[in-house]
C-alpha cells in the first residue's frame, strides 16, 4: 500500500520570480537561472552597443564636446562660445529626439526583462490617431521621460557594467582554465606584470579560473537582478494610468452631477412658476373678487382683505424664490446682465464691474452666479459692511469672480457662514476659492472657475 505525501515547500520546483530569489536556492548552480541571467547581460551589452551607434547622430555634438575638453586638457585651446554652442546643441538634440528613441526601446526592454523578472506594464496612455497628437501626449507624460532616463543609463552605464561582469568572471575564467593549453602550443600567457610560458606555471591560473567560473553565476545573477530592478523602477507602470482614468471618470461624473443638479433646479423653478405661483395668483384674484362682494365694513370684508394681502405677500416671496433658483436673465443674457441685477437686489450697496468678452459655458455661469449670490448674502448677514465691490473678468480660460466688502472681517469657513459650501460648489467644476478676511476687514473672496466645456 503506497502512501502519497506532499513535498516540503522548500523542495517544490516552483520557478523563482527573480534572480535574487533564485540565488538563495540550494541548487542554483545547476538551475536555468544563471544561464538566463547571463543571456540577459549579454543581450544588454549588444543592445547598448547598437543603441550607442543608432543615437550617435543626436549625441555627436556632446561627443565632440568631450573630445574638445580632452584636447584642452592636453594644452589645445578652444573658444568658450564654441564649447557653449556644442553643449546647447547637444542637449537640444538629445531632449528633442531622445524620447522618440526611448519609447520603442522601452517596449523592447519590457519584453527582454522577462528573462529574469516578471513582466512589466507600460505606463503610457492611449493617444488615438495622428502623429502630432502622439507627440504631444508622449512628450508630456512622466513615463516617457523615465524611459528616456533609462535609455541614457542603458547606453552609458548598463552596457559597460554588464560587459565588465561577463568579461571578468565568465570570459576571464574560461581564459585562465585554458591557459595550460595555450602555453602547450608555444604561446605565452601574459597577465601584467606576470608572464607564463609553460603548462606547469599556469596551474595557479587554472585554480583562479575555476574560482571565477564558480563565482560567475552569482555575480551574473546579482548584476542582472540589480539591472532589472532599476529597469522596473523606470519602465513599469506605477498605477498612474489607472489613477488617471479614475480621475477623468470622477471629473466627468462631477460634471454630470452639476448638469443634473442644474436641470433639477430648473424643473423646480418651472413647477413653482407654472404651478404653485399661478394657483396662488388665481386664489388672490378670487379672494379680491369676494372682497368686492362683501358688505363694506363687515367682518367678512376685513378678513378677506387680510387674506388678500397675505396672498400677495406669498406671491412676492415665491417670485423671489423662483428668481433665486435660476434667474431668467441669466439664461437669456448671461452674467453681464445677471450680476448687475443681483447687485440691485442686495441690501448693501454694490458696485459691479463685469468684463467678459464672450458668453461662458452654462455650468460656469450657474456656478459663478451661485457664488456671487451667496457671497452677497453672507455680506448682508454677517459682515456689517456699508459697501461691496463685485468684479468678474476673464484671465485666459479662467473666470475670476471677486467680492470685496468693507465690513468687520474675521470670516471663518468653519463658522457656519456657507463658505465651505461655496468651496465645495466651485470644486465640483474644477475651480478654487481664496479667502482673505483679517479682523477689522476688508474681506476679499476670490473664485477662479475654469471655462472649459463640462462633461
Amino acid at each position: 500500500m503506497s502512501k502519497e505525501t506532499n513535498a516540503p515547500a522548500a523542495d517544490r520546483e516552483t520557478p523563482p520570480g527573480t534572480p535574487w530569489e533564485a540565488l538563495r536556492r540550494p541548487r542554483f548552480l545547476w538551475s536555468l537561472w544563471p544561464w538566463r541571467s547571463l543571456g540577459y547581460l549579454a543581450s544588454t551589452v549588444l543592445t547598448g552597443t547598437v543603441l550607442a551607434v543608432l543615437i550617435s547622430p543626436i549625441t555627436f555634438p556632446l561627443l565632440f564636446l568631450g573630445t574638445a575638453l580632452e584636447e584642452m586638457a592636453q594644452g589645445q585651446n578652444h573658444p568658450t562660445w564654441f564649447l557653449a554652442v556644442l553643449l546647447g546643441l547637444g542637449l537640444a538634440l538629445l531632449l528633442a529626439f531622445g524620447p522618440l528613441v526611448a519609447v520603442p526601446v522601452a517596449r523592447l526592454e519590457r519584453w527582454r526583462i522577462r528573462l529574469v523578472h516578471p513582466r512589466l506594464r507600460s505606463g503610457h496612455r492611449p493617444t488615438g490617431k495622428g502623429a502630432l497628437r502622439w507627440v504631444r501626449i508622449r512628450y508630456t507624460e512622466a513615463a516617457t521621460w523615465r524611459e528616456f532616463a533609462y535609455l541614457l543609463l542603458l547606453v552609458v552605464v548598463f552596457g559597460s557594467v554588464s560587459w565588465t561582469v561577463v568579461y571578468l568572471f565568465a570570459l576571464m575564467g574560461l581564459f585562465l582554465i585554458a591557459s595550460p593549453l595555450i602555453t602547450a602550443f608555444g604561446e605565452t600567457v601574459a597577465l601584467f606584470p606576470w608572464e607564463f610560458d609553460t603548462p606547469a606555471s599556469t596551474l595557479p591560473l587554472v585554480a583562479a579560473g575555476l574560482v571565477l567560473l564558480l563565482a560567475a553565476p552569482y555575480a551574473v545573477a546579482v548584476t542582472a537582478h540589480a539591472h532589472a530592478a532599476l529597469a522596473r523602477l523606470l519602465l513599469d507602470d506605477r498605477g498612474t494610468e489607472g489613477l488617471r482614468s479614475e480621475l477623468v471618470e470622477v471629473t466627468r461624473s462631477r460634471a454630470r452631477l452639476v448638469d443634473a443638479f442644474e436641470t433639477e433646479r430648473r424643473r423646480i423653478e418651472r413647477d413653482l412658476h407654472d404651478g404653485a405661483q399661478q394657483q396662488l395668483i388665481s386664489l388672490a384674484m378670487q379672494v379680491g373678487l369676494a372682497r368686492m362682494d362683501a358688505p363694506p365694513g363687515s367682518d367678512m370684508e376685513r378678513t378677506l382683505t387680510s387674506v388678500h394681502a397675505q396672498a400677495k405677500e406669498i406671491i412676492g416671496s415665491l417670485r423671489e424664490i423662483v428668481h433665486g433658483i435660476h434667474p431668467k436673465v441669466l439664461s437669456d443674457r448671461g452674467l453681464p446682465a445677471a450680476l448687475p441685477e443681483l447687485a440691485d437686489r442686495s441690501a448693501v450697496p454694490v458696485r459691479t464691474r463685469v468684463d467678459l468678452s464672450r458668453r461662458l459655458p452654462v455650468h460656469v455661469e450657474n456656478t459663478a452666479y451661485y457664488v456671487a449670490a451667496e457671497s452677497l448674502s453672507n455680506v448682508t448677514k454677517h459682515a456689517g459692511a456699508t459697501g461691496v465691490r463685485l468684479n468678474a473678468s476673464l484671465d485666459g480660460d479662467t473666470l475670476v469672480l471677486e467680492t470685496i466688502d468693507d465690513g468687520q472681517g474675521g470670516a471663518d469657513p468653519d463658522g457656519g457662514t456657507g463658505l465651505t459650501g461655496l468651496a465645495d460648489r466651485v470644486a465640483v467644476v474644477g475651480g478654487r476659492i481664496w479667502l482673505s478676511s483679517p479682523p477689522g476687514g476688508p474681506t476679499r473672496l476670490r473664485a477662479e472657475i475654469p471655462c472649459h466645456p463640462s462633461g
